[in-house]
């Protein structure tokens, strides 16, 4: 069995909606993740922080205008007319939910039913889409099977025992439409796996049971050699280890959901992304394989924070990294880069939260100083601080202020970071250099 995941663009409107079912319409049989319409988390996010901020006549208008932007795609999707109204039915019972939410007293649960009604919203058209087509496609509602636990971590036991038990209790569809991105918690209520968890969906339906391939379906043909955003004539990669993409995502690349890699690498399941809008492109392939040596792809990552921790006394005390990092640990803040020098130690954080009440904390013991709006660039390949060509591309940023760089913490990847307004100008000197043979100083 396949695992399809299509995301916002790919379903963003009637003519993509189309277009995926032509793309689904093999014979093999397979589970398709979709993530909600383009736009519609974002409205109904907004919708969510009205209510919040107690808005409640815009949260309504809000609704309503979403309400018939779908009433609108449904009359366009669907011409047979006793599915466009169990369809046009179902939506409006979601619209009336969210119309009666605006009453209720503002929480995260709240919030959470609000967001997970663009996944429901996609699926349940989708499916009726296919059914009129004729095809013998089955819902398979996300909430009964997928959950996390007290860690926020999947309960792979739990989700792979119900779904099985679903697909086995409506094994005669040949196609299987399930959401993304939404799940239970520990505790039976609606949460998520937060912005992109739609690819995560994919990959932990794909290791739970079993898939021979997960594909993730979205608007560019695989990772690139470079961020196409703002760099030109950059090119598709057609093979990466499960490292690199992991690398790769977690750094910046837009692409992929940093946690997207982990369930299929841990029972080597092939990984493919695909172009939507082009499927006969070959896109990227994932697996455990590792296809040549050296850089392969540069990614950015931004909204980095920097911090200087400078020890009171003159050189580091023992256990003073210790210290520091229980700090970190106490505000569940991850650290993305760190050095060390003989009395102090730097390091990056992209979440700042908690950044107020950390700093509190270190200036008892150490001096503290804050850089913010810096940047993440990351140089990915494998072993790629053994190849002998990577020494040289620190020569092509001299007329950059890097500020800090991780070299040797990972055999795959390079990290250097450099102030948000000279990151463009790196990825276009990184490009020059690494991937069109411009020479050094010339």
């Amino acid at each position: 069995m396949l695992v399809y995941k299509f995301g916002a663009t790919s379903v963003g409107s009637v003519v993509n909606m189309n277009h995926v079912k032509d793309i689904i319409s093999s014979d093999e049989q397979k589970i398709v993740v979709l993530s909600a319409m383009s736009g519609t988390t974002n409205a109904l996010v907004d919708i969510s922080q009205l209510i919040e901020a107690g808005d409640l006549k815009t949260a309504k208008a809000n609704i309503n205008a979403l309400n018939e932007t779908y009433n609108s795609v449904i009359y366009d999707l669907l011409q047979n007319q006793t599915i466009r109204k169990e369809v046009s039915d179902y939506v409006n019972t979601r619209f009336q939910f969210l119309l009666q939410s605006v009453n209720q007293p503002y929480s995260q649960l709240l919030h959470n039913n609000i967001v997970a009604n663009g996944e429901l919203l996609s699926t349940f058209m989708f499916s009726r889409l296919l059914q009129q087509e004729g095809f013998k496609a089955q819902l398979l509602p996300a909430l009964d099977f997928m959950r996390i636990d007290a860690t926020n971590e999947p309960d792979n036991f739990y989700i792979k025992q119900n779904l099985n038990r679903l697909i086995e209790a409506s094994e005669d569809a040949d196609i299987y439409i399930t959401q993304g991105f939404i799940c239970l918690d520990a505790e039976g209520q609606i949460t998520n796996l937060q912005r992109g968890g739609s690819d995560y969906t994919a990959t932990i339906i794909g290791a739970a049971i079993e898939a021979d391939e997960v594909q993730i379906w979205t608007d560019i043909d695989g990772f690139h050699n470079n961020d196409p955003r703002y760099v030109n004539d950059t090119k598709a990669l057609s093979h990466l280890s499960y490292d690199e993409a992991a690398e790769l995502a977690y750094f910046g690349a837009k692409i992929l959901h940093p946690q997207t890699v982990m369930p299929v690498r841990s029972v080597d399941i092939p990984l493919r992304l695909k172009n939507t809008m082009a499927p006969n492109a070959h896109g990227t392939l994932i697996t455990n394989q590792v296809h040549g040596e050296g850089i392969k792809a540069i990614a950015a990552k931004d909204g980095i924070t920097a911090i200087k921790i400078k020890s009171v006394r003159m050189l580091l005390a023992h256990g003073f990294l210790k210290k520091v990092f229980e700090v970190f640990e106490k505000y569940e803040t991850s650290i993305d880069m760190i050095t060390t020098s003989e009395i102090a130690v730097s390091l990056t954080i992209d979440d700042t939260t908690h950044l107020e009440s950390i700093t509190e904390e270190l200036e008892k013991f150490a001096t503290v100083e804050i850089d913010d709006y810096m940047s993440i660039v990351c140089l990915v390949g494998h072993h790629i601080i053994y190849h002998p060509d990577t020494p040289e591309l620190f020569q092509v940023l001299q007329d950059v202020n890097v500020r800090m760089i991780a070299y040797g913490g990972s055999n795959n990847n390079i990290s250097l970071l450099v102030n948000t307004s000279d990151k463009l100008e790196t990825l276009q000197k990184l490009q020059r250099y690494v991937f069109e043979g411009e020479v050094v100083g010339v």
